[in-house]
């Protein structure tokens, strides 16, 4: 008990009580502690019954807490009523406690109510649908190239990823460590940008690609040159590609008629999830563009161009699935 009251880590009230218990072992009285600890007779009962009934033990401070209050029904009828009104104060959505302040409660009632109702109101998510008036038709041609390819055809999916931009960090990048994330200096160059053409086997998972300075049809077309030249002579071709009014020129005509073994099978208007290729965007996104520093133009093309040799030798064709058939998007009317 001495060690107690001469300890410096202790708390206060820990001290104090230890000083108690000295004071009462010299034999003083309760009114002498109380003048001296400046205490009351209930406070200095309350220590000395512990300690005889529990020791040392018995001299730890405790929190009985308090029952936890049940929110009635009609305060969470009116939490969920004005969880899905737009807040008066200018911002898109509640948080717990401007809601709370709004209503004139506590913020954990609030919060309560949300994790009860699973309502997040700080979280969205979005989802895609279509206007396109032929969208079953032309969803059900894309998805029987992919499930059901005309035996000796080649089928892939075309699309371009352009204005990719060559940034360069003004300062190093300081490297993973444990404990800690990469970590890029905020100020950045810009070296141009440059557009990534890419056809998706879907028979292999391989990829074509090719990048350009410029993002045109005629480029588009010396695109398709280039894919078409590397498949057997008069091989059935199918490419699958989205809306773009560079797919639709002049030049692009002129290239069909002349390659009569190749068709265009159009995604609907604003379905380009349909895509295969939009899978492979994701990932060089992911994997490389999105954390990449890049010196040059050159540099980003030279990169992509491993990228993809890399990615072919491991390439493997995306298994399409459909989960839910009863989960269909419905075409809106004009």
């Amino acid at each position: 008990m001495q060690r107690r009251v001469r300890s410096r880590s202790l708390r206060a009230e820990e001290v104090r009580i230890a000083r108690l218990l000295l004071l009462l072992d010299e034999g003083l009285t309760y009114s002498a502690i109380e003048d001296r600890l400046s205490c009351t007779a209930s406070y200095i009962s309350k220590w000395k019954s512990r300690f005889l009934a529990e020791g040392f033990a018995g001299l730890y401070s405790r929190h009985t807490g308090r029952v936890p209050k049940v929110e009635t029904a009609k305060i969470e009828a009116r939490i969920l009523k004005w969880t899905n009104r737009k807040p008066t104060d200018g911002t898109t959505h509640w948080s717990t406690r401007r809601l709370a302040a709004k209503l004139g409660i506590d913020h954990m009632k609030v919060a309560r109510t949300w994790k009860k109702y699973h309502l997040q109101p700080h979280r969205t998510r979005s989802y895609m649908t279509s206007n396109d008036p032929d969208f079953e038709q032309k969803a059900v041609d894309v998805i029987g190239l992919y499930l059901h390819p005309p035996q000796h055809a080649a089928v892939f999916c075309v699309d371009e990823k352009s204005a990719i931009q060559a940034l360069d960090r003004k300062d190093p990048i300081l490297p993973l460590s444990p404990g800690r994330a990469e970590r890029h200096s905020f100020e950045y160059k810009r070296h141009g940008t440059l557009s990534l053409y890419a056809a998706f086997n879907t028979k292999s998972g391989e990829v074509f690609g090719k990048t350009t300075k410029r993002h045109t049809s005629q480029e588009f077309v010396a695109f398709l040159e280039d894919l078409i030249i590397r498949q057997p002579k008069e091989k059935e071709i199918h490419i699958i590609l989205d809306n773009l009014s560079a797919h639709k020129t002049k030049k692009v005509d002129e290239f069909l008629a002349q390659h009569t073994n190749v068709q265009f099978h159009f995604t609907p208007t604003y379905s380009s999830w349909l895509n295969q290729v939009e899978n492979w965007f994701s990932r060089i996104e992911r994997q490389l563009i999105h954390r990449g520093v890049f010196k040059s133009t050159k540099d980003l093309a030279e990169q992509i161009k491993r990228f993809i040799l890399k990615y072919n030798e491991v390439a493997k064709p995306i298994k399409w699935t459909y989960k839910n058939p009863k989960n269909r998007i419905k075409v809106l009317s004009n």
